[in-house]
């Protein structure tokens, strides 16, 4: 295994999200404008961390900055020394970015019915599975929270999705055996306490749909 050095940028990043303070219920950016000299062939970025434990406030925010020609890197859920159980979210927005050409849904639920009928409703409207996250909700129990992307430059595409969750090992491999023969392709996993299974396995595939 190789590992490479942390940049400064990475580090500074990192130091920053450590030190955040405020209101959990209000989500919170930070702004990472870092003077530091490039290696040849680098593009300066920047970054910002949003935190927030509200996912209807993430996705506000989100919009927010992906209309400044922000784009989701990154996204992890759980207890930060700076608000508590929190949704935190990185984005990053390169020197030619486009403002606007991306837009985000945020789908946060403890079942896994309704997470799938939410991702096939917004697949069908163009979004891509872009990252997820498990936290406790201010309702004191455990979500799976999915960000779902849209390119509003490409020409429309429409996708399918189906979510899997179980706690056997061997019954996920053959349902995921069964859904890629179906043309479904693994994008995430994650481990979350469910209303129906305790601690499970949640899978999401995704496909091109027909139309």
């Amino acid at each position: 295994m190789t590992f490479r050095p942390i940049s400064r940028a990475v580090f500074l990043l990192g130091a920053a999200m450590m030190t955040m303070l405020g209101d959990p219920a209000e989500a919170q950016t930070f702004e990472n404008n870092v003077d530091s000299a490039l290696l040849p062939g680098e593009v300066s970025v920047e970054y910002r961390v949003l935190a927030t434990s509200r996912t209807s406030t993430m996705e506000n925010e989100l919009n927010e900055v992906a209309a400044e020609g922000f784009r989701l890197q990154g996204v992890m859920g759980g207890d930060t020394a700076f608000g508590g159980s929190q949704v935190v979210s990185v984005v990053m927005r390169g020197a030619d970015a486009e403002g606007g050409r991306y837009s985000y849904r945020v789908l946060a639920t403890n079942q896994t019915s309704s997470m799938q009928e939410e991702m096939q409703e917004v697949g069908r409207d163009g979004y891509l599975y872009r990252g997820q996250t498990v936290y406790s909700s201010l309702f004191g129990r455990d979500e799976v929270v999915v960000i779902m992307e849209r390119d509003e430059a490409a020409p429309p595409r429409h996708y399918d999705y189906q979510l899997l969750a179980t706690s056997r090992i061997s019954t996920l491999e053959t349902e995921l055996n069964e859904v890629g023969q179906d043309g479904f392709r693994l994008v995430g996993i994650t481990v979350a306490v469910t209303v129906f299974g305790g601690d499970e396995v949640v899978v999401l595939t995704e496909r091109v749909a027909d139309r």
